[in-house]
């Protein structure tokens, strides 16, 4: 069976409802260029600055025709010149994301981080910022961040290619990729953030000038544990196995479960990551609009 990557996993139905998403930095930035991040300069930015008189050479899409109509003068509407901002997709790939629902055994939690890692790709690259690709395990090279459409392709044909395998990899097997990320940039992580060193790696980025926003992916059967049978759990990354019946583990298990989310949630808002979940029985847009709908932020 083909990889749903290699499908469109954003089709025109999906695209549309990116529209109006923005990915917004807590902080503003200065810089130069123009994406959604407001500095002092003056451009061809989003928010009305002033008016200026028209000059020879200006786009006559940018000259105000009411304001013509009235004053019989040529006035050119300016906007905060926007700084642009280095985004990186940070995706988990290691054995627990090829996990996946019975009901739904074609998509699985790598899937649907590859959907969402499409779709963030899209929002920053139509705002004019600049995206990349970290993995962890690195199983295959990072995509430095970039514009434009020949990113996109870069992106979609790195994301294609990505599989789950091995462990959440230590701290020098992660140096080499994650020197790219220079302070300021922000980092959006994918995964399901089980293993508590992979918690610790999102804060001490944190810690280091780097904003990180956490998207947790989980499938319905961990969310929910709607076992009626006896059952053999296996962990995929290190073998281990329990053999139990459902219904006697479930409310145990759901009262772990809890404790767990919030115990990350915790850790999370201590260091200052924004964070979120995904369910796989979720539309992709549903937890982006939760985090970045610029109208229900009152952008």
């Amino acid at each position: 069976m083909a990889s749903p990557v290699a499908a469109d996993l954003l089709p025109p139905a999906l695209r549309a409802r990116l529209r109006g998403l923005r990915i917004l930095p807590r902080r503003a930035r200065g810089g130069h260029g123009i994406g959604l991040h407001a500095s002092r300069s003056r451009g061809a930015g989003i928010e009305f600055a002033q008016y200026r008189g028209y000059e020879q050479g200006d786009e006559p899409r940018r000259i105000d025709w009411k304001l013509y109509a009235r004053s019989d003068r040529l006035f050119v509407r300016e906007a905060e010149r926007e700084s642009p901002l280095r985004i990186w997709l940070l995706l988990d790939t290691s054995a627990s994301m090829a996990q996946a629902d019975e009901a739904r055994p074609d998509w699985s939690r790598l899937d649907a981080t590859r959907q969402l890692a499409l779709c963030l790709a899209e929002i920053a690259l139509a705002q004019g910022d600049a995206c990349g690709l970290v993995l962890c395990p690195a199983t295959q090279a990072p995509v430095d961040p970039g514009a434009g459409p020949r990113q996109r392709d870069r992106l979609r044909q790195a994301l294609a290619a990505v599989t789950s395998a091995g462990v959440w990899p230590s701290g020098a097997e992660r140096t080499p990729a994650w020197s790219r990320i220079a302070r300021g940039d922000l980092v959006i992580a994918l995964g399901d953030w089980f293993d508590p060193a992979a918690v610790d790696a999102l804060e001490r980025l944190a810690a280091t000038g780097r904003e990180v926003i956490a998207l947790q992916v989980l499938t319905v059967e961990e969310r929910e544990f709607p076992f009626r049978d006896g059952r053999r759990f296996v962990d995929p990354e290190t073998g281990e196995a329990l053999l139990g019946d459902g219904p006697a583990l479930r409310r145990d298990y759901l009262a772990r479960f809890d404790a767990a989310q919030r115990a990350l949630d915790a850790r999370l808002d201590a260091a200052g990551i924004r964070h979120a979940r995904h369910g796989l029985d979720a539309a992709p847009d549903a937890v982006l609009r939760q985090l970045f709908d610029a109208r229900a932020a009152g952008a």
